[in-house]
């Protein structure tokens, strides 16, 4: 990492606007003279401390050199097992479906980030269905031998799309270390950290934009402070910042605002669908990891949805 000026120069510059945003949010907390709403000012500062959390993990991955690669699966490993114990715990489920969670969190969480630290092109198919073929034929099947039939399809369902989303698309992001993009050998941490970059920015313009700017909520029940202006404003803005980074990656300029573009628009949907989970369940947090600021799940919805796609698209149009 230290050898490498782009990722230098990339992971210095987030720093900085941290540090930067940082001195903000903490001036404004204790200048009530402004006639700011402390709520806003006490959220804007909580995002920050969330980003905090997220760049140092990827930052101490990165630094680890050679094994880099490997820790970086492992962290991610750990945080889809924490998410999905997030989402579980959210979502009650009955004695006849606790050997099920048992093989769930403990055979195919870790084997589907064995298939990826792998990191060879041939097991890219295995991780690939491990868990929407094998684990969910598997799943209900499991429940089934339990014999309790007792809102049996709502029961699997559940556990199903815990897995798919938590573990499965979530096991994307660090899949993109093993991509072999031709020019790009040896880089693909930047890569990644270009990837989690552009996801939170674009939640953080959102809801920056929605601040400042909205006036029509896109839906009220589900989330009250997403507006339509909100998206627009994130997602544009998203992307100029892809844009501008376009020399952190293999893309053109133009790929470059293509893909921040795909990235924010999928972010703002997984936080969209995981609010709805939210409000379906009656709370306001998956959990209480992030002090302030809700559990694992409220961190990464954004992430989940936008990897698998990202990843697909990178591996289609720039692998050979």
């Amino acid at each position: 990492m230290f050898d490498d000026v782009k990722t230098l120069c990339l992971v210095g510059g987030v720093l900085a606007l941290l540090f930067g945003a940082t001195t903000i949010g903490q001036r404004l907390k204790f200048q009530s003279d402004m006639g700011l709403n402390p709520a806003v000012v006490e959220a804007f500062n909580l995002r920050i401390r969330a980003w905090w959390l997220m760049c140092t993990v990827l930052a101490a991955a990165f630094l680890l050199g050679p094994a880099s690669y490997l820790a970086t699966v492992i962290i991610f490993g750990l945080i889809s097992f924490w998410a999905l114990r997030e989402f579980i715990t959210l979502t009650p489920t009955r004695l006849g479906d606790h050997r099920t969670l048992f093989w769930v969190f403990f055979l195919f969480t870790p084997l589907q980030y064995v298939l990826v630290g792998m990191g060879v092109q041939k097991y890219e198919i295995l991780f690939s269905v491990l868990i929407p073929v094998y684990a969910f034929l598997f799943i209900p099947a499991r429940v089934a031998m339990a014999g309790d039939y007792k809102r049996f399809l709502e029961r699997t369902a559940k556990i199903q799309s815990g897995l798919m989303v938590c573990v499965y698309c979530l096991s994307y992001a660090p899949a993109l270390l093993s991509l072999k993009i031709p020019g790009y050998e040896g880089q693909n941490p930047r890569l990644l950290f270009f990837f989690v970059l552009i996801v939170q920015l674009g939640d953080v313009l959102q809801y920056a934009w929605g601040k400042l700017l909205g006036q029509h909520v896109i839906a009220p029940h589900i989330s009250p402070s997403r507006t339509w202006e909100g998206f627009v404003g994130g997602v544009a803005s998203a992307t100029l910042v892809g844009t501008a980074l376009w020399w952190a990656t293999p893309f053109e300029p133009w790929e470059a605002a293509g893909m921040s573009m795909v990235i924010a628009v999928m972010g703002f949907a997984g936080g969209m669908t995981m609010s709805a989970i939210k409000r379906d369940r009656g709370v306001k947090d998956y959990g209480t990891l992030v002090v302030g600021h809700g559990g694992v799940l409220d961190r990464i919805d954004s992430i989940c949805f936008a990897a698998p796609v990202f990843y697909h698209l990178t591996r289609f149009f720039f692998v050979l």
